[in-house]
């Protein structure tokens, strides 16, 4: 969900980790659900990508069903 929100604001994954202060490869493996991230670069994400909050708790949801995706 995150990549579609990337790519419907028109920007590339350089761009957003450039925004984001993460390297591409980080984001790139965030979009794919490869890595465990904090709350607090999924937040800068929602807000940097205007990802309404009802699709973030989708995402939030989703990893915690996964098997703990997310480091709090």
């Amino acid at each position: 969900m995150i990549k579609e929100y990337r790519k419907m604001r028109g920007l590339t994954q350089e761009q957003l980790a450039e925004l984001l202060n993460i390297s591409a490869r980080q984001l790139q493996r965030i979009e794919q659900d490869e890595t465990k991230t904090t709350i607090q670069t999924l937040i800068k994400i929602r807000k940097t990508l205007n990802i309404p909050d009802e699709d973030m708790i989708k995402v939030l949801y989703d990893n915690e069903t996964n098997k703990d995706s997310i480091m709090i």
